[in-house]
Parts: structure tokens; sequence; C-alpha cells
């Protein structure tokens, strides 16, 4: 059957629907699909909103306790950060606790979001290395599980033991086979899931079971909770949002428009994908459903922010306004 998208985000400007961004949501619990938008079979790629289960072998192996890492590491295994000199010196930091450098990373390099530090660079007529990559902490997560086993220095090869290692901890959690696979902008490859699959995950960090795996799910979470601020960066959705929620949900975007959620009070896992790739559409699609799921209060500025403020030209003058779609969420 074709994957029909639902209307999840209007665009309204001079009281016309200018704009629809149209896509999948799911949330799951214990027991299955508790809501759903769209079609929770559609096949996605989840980019960096899995970096949770991309950095479970270096945490069930011994390998982060091992290297004696400490919660901040955890939270920038997982974080697509903006590379401000915040991230940039911790990770440089990890990786010199191993011995290693930036040229042991895999990642590529590009000028960082962080508006401080993209000056600096621009200014010194200096190149960005790939520390200042959003994937950096992901890599070295990679590095120190790769020094644990003893692999080769080729981390990132999809027949690479660590890489098949997370694709058999990808499989388990989605509950599913992957659909296919890709390589991502940082070099990893990326496995194909469903929606519902992805919030199925995402469930079962919240309300992980017992053993080795559900206190190294705890970990991360407790880690991406404890540090927003690694975890994307200063005027990022994602740290903006779990600091509104004070610790009540972790949220984490991918590229072309992902997101997915974890409410480990609620035990339960979320999962959206916009179907246009903008992420303007999807930060509001995150907020609306924090908003709708009682961990995000509505009137809090994080909320008019992404969603529920006017639309504003370059004067400052109000344009327009983003909407739920009817019956979303």
């Amino acid at each position: 059957m074709p994957e029909k998208a639902a209307d999840l985000i209007e665009l309204w400007r001079g009281g016309l629907k200018e704009s629809v961004h149209q896509g999948h949501a799911v949330i799951c619990d214990r027991h299955g699909i508790v809501e759903a938008w769209g079609s929770p079979g559609a096949t996605i790629f989840p980019r960096s909103s899995c970096k949770m289960i991309q950095a479970l072998p270096l945490v069930e192996s011994g390998a982060a306790d091992a290297c004696g890492l400490e919660p901040r590491h955890l939270a920038l295994a997982c974080a697509s950060h903006q590379g401000a000199r915040l991230h940039v010196d911790q990770v440089a930091e990890w990786l010199e606790r191993l011995g290693l450098g930036e040229t042991d990373l895999r990642c590529g390099a590009h000028l960082p979001g962080d508006a401080d530090e993209r000056k600096r660079l621009v200014c010194g007529d200096e190149a960005p290395c790939q520390l200042h990559n959003n994937c950096s902490g992901k890599h070295a997560g990679f590095l120190t599980l790769n020094r644990h086993i003893k692999g080769d220095s080729e981390y990132v090869a999809p027949d690479h033991p660590i890489q098949r290692s997370i694709r058999m901890a990808f499989e388990d959690l989605t509950g599913e086979p992957i659909r296919g696979w890709g390589i991502d902008g940082c070099s990893a490859p990326n496995f194909a899931c469903t929606v519902e699959g992805l919030a199925r995950a995402m469930r079962s960090f919240a309300a992980p079971d017992a053993g080795t795996r559900g206190e190294a799910q705890r970990r991360l979470v407790r880690a991406m909770l404890d540090h927003p601020e690694l975890v994307a960066g200063e005027t990022r959705a994602c740290t903006e949002l779990m600091r509104a929620m004070n610790g009540r949900a972790v949220v984490k975007t991918g590229a072309e428009a992902v997101f997915v959620a974890i409410l480990p009070d609620q035990g339960l896992g979320v999962a959206l994908k916009v179907a246009d790739g903008g992420t303007r559409g999807s930060e509001a699609a995150i907020t609306a459903l924090m908003v709708h799921l009682g961990v995000l209060d509505p009137d809090h500025p994080v909320v008019a922010r992404y969603l529920t403020g006017p639309q504003r030209n370059w004067r400052g003058m109000v344009t327009g306004e983003l909407r739920r779609a009817a019956g979303f969420p």
C-alpha cells in the first residue's frame, strides 16, 4: 500500500493557507502504537535521530567504562552539536585520553553552526577541522569502542565490527529487519526503518528492560537529560526544548526533518518524519507533540519560538503564523 502522509503543520499568510508540512508521526508504549498520523509503516532514514542506538555498543561493551568516560562524553556520543568551543574542546580532550587525534576521525570537516566559532575561523582565515563536525562526538565514541575491540582504523566501513554491532542493536530495538542502508553525512552507515520501528526503539529507551542493555540505555538517556547543551547547543531546538521540559523528555533531531522523543516517566517513544525535509516543519511538529503529551507547558516561550509565535519578515513585521493541521496532534 502507498505511504500516505498526513497534514501536520500549516503556514498561514494574509488569512490564507500558504504551505503545508506533511509527514508521519507515531507514539508508542510497551504494547505498541498509542497514536499515529500518516503511515506508521513509512520507510525512512532516521539519520542523526538514532545516535543513542549507535552509542549503545560503546556502553554495552564496557568500552566506555574502560576509558573512564563520564556522562558528558556519553551526551556527546549522542550529539549533533554545533561546533562551539565547548563541543570542540571536549571532543579534543576525549581523543587525547585515547591517545588519538583529529586525523583519526572519519567524519569530515565543515564550518561550525556556532556563530562565535564560525566568526573566529573566518576572521582568522582558519579552516574548520573534523572536531567541528556536528558528529565528532559520535565518532569519538566509535574510536573508543574501536580501541577496545582492537579494530582497524576504517571504523565507518559497513562491514566493520562496530557497524555490524550497531546494525544488530538497531534491528533488535526497532523490532524489524533494516529496510536498506545509506551513507550518512558523516560517512557512517545509516539504516532505514519504519517510523513505527523508530518510535518502538525510542520506547525501549524510555522504559528499558533489565540487564546490560537496559542499564546502557538508562545511562545514555540520563547523560542527554543532564547535558542538553552538549546534545545540540545554544539556540538549537533540541537543547532549548529539553531545557524547557525540565528532564521530562529527551528530544533528538536528524537531517531531513526527522525527530524522536523519549519520555521516561510515561514510558513513551515518539518518532516523526516531515516529508519535505524542512526543519521548520519538524521542529514545529515535535513541539506540538510534546505539548500534546503534557511534558511541555504550552505557555513556555520555546513553544512560541517553534510553533505558536508569529512569523516575521526582515523588518520585524508580522507576516503569518504556523498552525497545527486539523487532527494533529
